[in-house]
C-alpha cells in the first residue's frame, strides 16, 4: 500500500512545487517610476521600442511609466526619455560610440548620464555598485542614435579665448 501510495503523491508534490515556480517567475514586480515631462514626445517613442533587452548583462524590467526602461534586478539601470534638454554646463561630457553624455556623479554612486545635443533628452541612472557605466553607454548608443544630434559637447580646445588685446583669436590654426 505505500509503493501505492508514493506514486500518486510524487507527482502531486512535483505539480505543486512547479506551480510554485511558474507563479514566483511571474510574480517580478514592474519597476516604478515617473514619466518625464516632454515622454509624450513621438521620439522617446522611437527610443523605447529599441530599447535592448539585457544591457550591461542585465535583463529588462518591465516599468510602469511611459517613456521608460529598466535593467537587474533589483534594477541597476534606469532609463527615462524626455527629461528637460540640457543647456551647456561645466560638468564632464562623454563621447561614447558617437553619442555625448553628461556626467553627473554628485549621487556617486549612483550615476546619471544625459544625453547632449539630442532633443528629446534621455537620462540614464546608473548604479557603478552593480554595473559599469561605461558598458551600459556602449549597450544604450545603438539607441539613442536613432534621435539625429543638432549639437555637441565642447572642450577647452573649441572654445575661442579673448587675448590681452580684447579681440577673440583662435585656439588653433586653420588649414591651409
Amino acid at each position: 500500500m505505500t509503493s501505492r501510495s508514493t506514486p500518486r503523491r510524487l507527482p502531486a508534490a512535483m505539480t505543486l512545487a512547479l506551480a510554485g515556480v511558474v507563479l514566483l517567475s511571474g510574480c517580478t514586480a514592474s519597476v516604478a517610476l515617473e514619466p518625464a515631462a516632454d515622454a509624450v514626445n513621438p521620439g522617446c517613442a522611437d527610443i523605447v521600442v529599441h530599447l535592448p533587452t539585457l544591457v550591461a548583462d542585465q535583463a529588462e524590467r518591465e516599468t510602469n511609466a511611459q517613456a521608460t526602461g529598466a535593467w537587474g534586478s533589483p534594477a541597476a539601470v534606469l532609463l527615462h526619455c524626455g527629461v528637460a534638454v540640457p543647456a551647456p554646463t561645466t560638468l564632464p561630457c562623454l563621447n561614447v560610440n558617437g553619442i555625448d553624455w553628461i556626467e553627473d556623479d554628485s549621487a556617486a554612486p549612483l550615476y546619471r548620464y544625459t544625453t547632449y545635443g539630442r532633443t528629446p533628452a534621455s537620462e540614464v541612472v546608473i548604479d557603478s555598485g552593480t554595473v559599469s557605466g561605461s558598458t551600459v553607454l556602449v549597450d544604450l548608443a545603438a539607441v539613442m542614435a536613432v534621435i539625429p544630434a543638432t549639437a555637441k559637447c565642447l572642450g577647452a580646445a573649441d572654445v575661442t579665448l579673448p587675448t590681452d588685446g580684447g579681440t577673440l583669436a583662435p585656439t588653433a590654426t586653420p588649414a591651409p
